[in-house]
């Protein structure tokens, strides 16, 4: 057991759930009891595009986690943004210290905890077949799905960017021949708003559209007690996105167009000074999350487009396949990083809320971004014993960066330091993979992909009031490298219900380049290579009625790209740890416990290790205990990490939800629906302290709805993080004991109507 953990810590974890399932359980019985229909339910086929292709999820052998219909609608339910998913996927956690505007994915414990909008990650988010490089397209809001996918480890051969720890990929709903759409309204704390729609259906017998839409508001809830500061409220946000859509169906070709835009106002991450208690990982005593002191500016907008063209050919023996995408985005966010207002300078005293060293406020923003995307992919049409597919891929951005810092302590908080950091990615890719039925029960596949990377990067410090004159640089970096992905796996067929499958992937992320020159100067990090070990089953159970995947997996990691952030000096740096290594277990369970009565359960182990008995980073730079052993390098005390677990990478993630029905008749029903999700204790940082280590936590959701003409109509009330359970989930440590925290307790009621 770590020694921030207590018998203390575990009981907030397990009552809640333990009350929540007995409160279920008569519920389930009375579901139970309901008249049967005719034919027993069973589970639909899970069909996924993991390969590239429409398969049945239980003959790829990969370990995937979908979520798609109404989970997917629940769990959105308040109108959180993409970090709703964290912990809802076995070995999937999300993250951000920019709130709504640039969220960080962790899979298998593998993740980059770098802040900076230049920052690559090595689990790859794909939308729509577009991959999704920069940080702040990442974030674009869901709504009109047909399905979420998370694809665990090395990705490298089909997906083309930056895949080591896998891939999350988000598909819309298309446009077809029949029309349908859909209209939903949801009103809850703190003035939310969440409305979504969308409608689509025939243009001529050829063309068909469909036309999305979604607005999010919510109001500032947390109030600033600090008199005539710049700003008086917080965590509001005012959100909206749109997406249009064009099919055209001919006899052997298809194109599918796609538009789409998301404009975010509201604040950044609110940082809160000195909430931790020193030594320990609890929020000090009498804290109120509704109120915080600050004397800086914080605001975050962020506007995004982007569109794609996906044509493909049916050519006989072959289907051509071309996807082209094109992503900008634009943004500007602000935040006091120092949490809280003024500053002891030569002893000249103390101000609230508590101690604070030295004033920080920045603001990030990206006045310039664009990226193209080209893929070119040849696949067989059921060639017999053996299916293949090939084809290139490009890849083209083009971003600048500003960095900004400001002096809270003057009236008007002026700008008193400017950055600029401009880089040009270019990448392409050949790649092909193939699959032979070399029994009717064993299936082999194999993958390889090249890939060759080049970014051309300078940054200069500019002068802080005119904004144009260099004060020092351009300082210049570049990297050229190219690298050998693949994977080989095999699928054999133990039942007609059960596969078990093994899958050895290489993958790899591309060097890394960083120059916040306030925070450190142009650092940069070679390419992470990862080797990675899976094996499971996946199974479906007593006539379908229920689907169960199981996997264990283990990886080794050369050269993992890392950011040593914070510090006693403020620093951002990258770094190349020597190894890592991590492996655990994996578990997705779906099964009908009555006809009325749906279970989902999800699981995941994850020990994860840094191996570098020379990798020392600085320590933080107030009120923190640093457990790791430390070391004296140029008169300043850093600590060694070897030994440590990664950050943000909970060993135990765990997920229920529980729907039971209570039919009123053939085309009704009243329903209750809860989901729960766990997620043990993290290190927000490289070295460990317990007051950068977070706790465990546990949040519930809850929905009582009523759905009628077939569920072409529900209206429901939820609640989301019922327990309103308290956390901080991540920090900054060069200050002092400064952290942000979770999403609060909301209540709500929703009105869907399809159509």
């Amino acid at each position: 057991m770590s020694p921030n953990r207590t018998v203390h810590d575990r009981r907030p974890v397990v009552r809640p759930l333990v009350v929540a399932l007995s409160a279920l359980l008569p519920l389930a019985a009375a579901a139970q009891e309901a008249p049967a229909t005719k034919d027993p339910v069973a589970l639909d086929a899970l069909q996924v595009t993991a390969q590239r292709r429409v398969e049945n999820a239980k003959d790829v052998p990969v370990a995937i986690t979908a979520i798609q219909g109404e989970k997917l609608d629940v769990l959105g339910s308040a109108g959180d943004d993409i970090r709703f998913l964290a912990a809802r996927v076995p070995s999937l956690n999300i993250e951000s210290s920019y709130g709504r505007a640039f969220p960080r994915f962790y899979i298998r414990g593998l993740g980059n905890t770098d802040f900076d909008l230049n920052a690559s990650q090595p689990v790859s988010l794909v939308y729509d077949d577009v991959v999704q490089e920069s940080p702040l397209l990442k974030g674009f809001p869901l709504f009109d799905l047909a399905g979420v996918e998370v694809l665990r480890g090395p990705q490298g051969t089909l997906f083309g960017r930056n895949t080591p720890a896998g891939v999350v990929k988000f598909d819309s709903a298309r446009p077809s021949q029949d029309a349908d759409g859909y209209v939903k309204v949801a009103y809850g704390s703190y003035d939310t708003w969440n409305v979504q729609g969308a409608y689509g259906g025939p243009l001529t017998s050829r063309w068909s559209a469909r036309v999305s839409a979604l607005y999010q508001r919510r109001d500032d809830w947390v109030t600033n007690t600090r008199a005539n500061a710049p700003a008086q409220g917080f965590e509001g946000y005012d959100e909206g996105a749109a997406r249009v859509q064009f099919l055209y169906e001919g006899d052997d070709f298809e194109a599918l167009f796609n538009l789409h835009k998301r404009k975010l106002n509201g604040t950044a991450r609110l940082f809160r000074a000195n909430i931790i208690q020193p030594g320990t990982n609890k929020l000090v005593e009498n804290f109120d999350r509704d109120e915080v002191a600050t004397d800086g500016q914080n605001f975050s907008d962020l506007e995004t487009w982007g569109g794609s063209a996906r044509l493909q050919w049916n050519l006989g023996s072959v289907t051509l396949h071309s996807i082209t995408g094109y992503e900008t985005a634009e943004s500007l966010n602000h935040g006091d990083i120092d949490g809280g207002y003024g500053a002891s300078f030569l002893g000249a005293g103390n101000y609230g809320p508590g101690f604070i060293p030295f004033p920080s406020e920045s603001a990030d923003g990206l006045p310039h971004h664009r990226q193209w995307t080209q893929e070119f992919r040849v696949e067989s049409n059921e060639w017999g014993r053996f299916d293949w597919q090939a084809g290139v891929f490009y890849f083209d951005e083009d971003v600048t960066i500003d960095s900004f810092n400001y002096d809270s302590l003057t009236p008007g908080n002026p700008q008193t330091g400017h950055a600029v950091q401009q880089q040009r990615n270019k990448a392409w890719a050949a790649f092909a993979s193939g699959d032979f039925d070399v029994t009717d029960k064993f299936k082999l596949r194999a993958g390889v992909r090249y890939t060759q990377d080049k970014k051309d990067f300078t940054a200069s410090v500019l002068q802080a009031v005119d904004g144009g004159t260099p004060v020092s640089g351009p300082y210049v970096a570049n990297t050229d490298v190219d690298d050998v992905s693949w994977d080989l796996s095999g699928v054999y067929q133990l039942t007609d219900n059960i596969n078990a499958y093994a899958r050895v992937a290489k993958g790899f992320r591309a060097p890394s380049i960083q120059g916040r020159l306030a925070f450190g100067g142009v650092t940069q990090a070679d390419s992470e290579k990862v080797i990675s070990y899976e094996a499971g089953i996946k199974a479906d159970l007593f006539d379908r009625r229920a689907r169960l995947g199981f996997s264990v997996f283990r990886y080794n990691v050369d050269g993992q790209q890392l950011i040593a952030v914070g510090g006693s000096n403020n620093t951002a740096t990258l770094l190349n740890a020597d190894k890592t290594i991590g492996q655990g277990a994996e578990l997705d369970f779906e099964a009908y416990l009555t006809d009325n009565v749906l279970l989902t359960l999800g699981s995941s182990y994850n020990d994860t290790e840094i191996k570098d008995s020379d990798l020392a980073v600085a320590i933080c730079g107030g009120g923190c205990t640093i457990t790791d052993p430390t070391t004296v390098i140029d008169g300043a005390t850093y600590a060694l990490v070897n030994g440590n677990s990664l950050p943000q990478a909970p060993k135990w993630i765990h997920n229920l939800t529980l729907r039971a029905g209570f039919p009123v008749n053939d085309s009704s029903e009243f329903y209750v629906y809860t989901d729960w999700a766990y997620k043990s204790a993290v290190n927000f940082f490289l070295y460990e302290s317990p007051e950068f280590r977070s706790r465990s936590s546990l949040e519930g959701g809850l929905r009582l709805g009523y759905n009628w003409d077939y569920g072409q109509y529900d209206v429901a009330v939820f609640g989301r993080n019922l327990t309103d359970q308290v956390r901080v989930v991540g920090a900054i440590d060069f200050n002092n004991l400064t952290g942000f925290l979770n999403e609060p307790r909301t209540f709500g009621v929703e009105f869907t109507a399809k159509f």
